[in-house]
């Protein structure tokens, strides 16, 4: 059965659907010897598909990989970066980083930090960033000043950004640093609009001092009390949190995890 190239190539863990996408318009996808277009379809059955010269297939699927990072302040989400800055595979092992189709999940902005998956699991990719899948973030906000509730209110109901309101949200105080003027939030968003925090929290009066990332649905930088893990380290994801993860993504079947042994960067 005919399906598109981007498809396979993510349901075959060659990459995720968006870069593959890219692979394509960048000319280094072949079927039967031609070069691919957006929009070309090929049958696993009976076409040849290749990447780089290289034939892929079901059987090219490398072991699957699920990992959490810690990203560090000025690390680029990407999996590549034209301006040469550093990006989220320079702080794993070559062996893992290269050569395996792993990429991230979504992004965090390069002036954020914290939670951050990495994959190379097409599908989980696909409905971890689609719209249609509200897989709640967890945020540790501090913003400048002392909201007050009135505000926290309207962040909770919704805001208008480019003409259509966000989804609801659970914010609420942690602390107050009257020493510095500012104010720390948990922020749990179940929506990903681009720098959506600090657009909302700009437009409240508010502005955004630091943004870092706790968790991702079940999946947490701080898995049990006392053992966060580290800024720049990473660590596979634990068989409970991809069974969870995979649950509320209405993914049915459930992947066995690489026994990779956690690393810090």
């Amino acid at each position: 059965m005919e399906e598109r190239l981007q498809k396979l190539l993510s349901q075959w863990g060659i990459a995720s659907r968006r870069r593959a996408e890219t692979f394509i318009r960048d000319g280094r996808v072949r079927v039967n010897g031609q070069t691919a277009e957006l929009g070309t379809k090929a049958d696993p059955e009976r076409d040849r598909v290749e990447l780089d010269g290289r034939l892929v297939s079901p059987n090219s699927r490398p072991t699957p990989l699920y990992l959490l990072l810690n990203k560090p302040l000025g690390v680029v989400s990407t999996c590549r970066d034209p301006q040469g800055r550093t990006i989220v595979l320079d702080l794993l092992p070559e062996a893992i980083a290269r050569g395996r189709g792993i990429h991230p999940v979504g992004r965090l902005d390069t002036d954020s930090t914290g939670a951050l998956l990495l994959t190379n699991d097409g599908d989980l990719t696909f409905r971890l960033t689609h719209p249609r899948y509200h897989i709640p973030k967890t945020y540790r906000v501090w913003v400048r000043g002392y909201p007050p509730e009135s505000a926290l209110r309207a962040w909770r109901r919704g805001v208008l950004l480019d003409g259509r309101t966000t989804l609801p949200a659970r914010v609420r105080v942690l602390q107050r640093d009257e020493a510095n003027g500012r104010t720390q939030l948990e922020t749990i968003l179940t929506e990903g609009r681009n720098r959506q925090i600090r657009r909302v929290a700009e437009q409240l009066g508010y502005p955004v001092e630091r943004l870092h990332r706790t968790a991702i649905g079940p999946v947490s930088l701080n898995p049990s009390p006392g053992d966060p893990l580290p800024p720049g380290s990473y660590r596979p994801l634990q068989a409970s949190e991809l069974q969870a993860l995979r649950t509320q993504l209405d993914l049915k079947s459930v992947l066995v995890r690489s026994n990779l042994k956690e690393h810090s960067g």
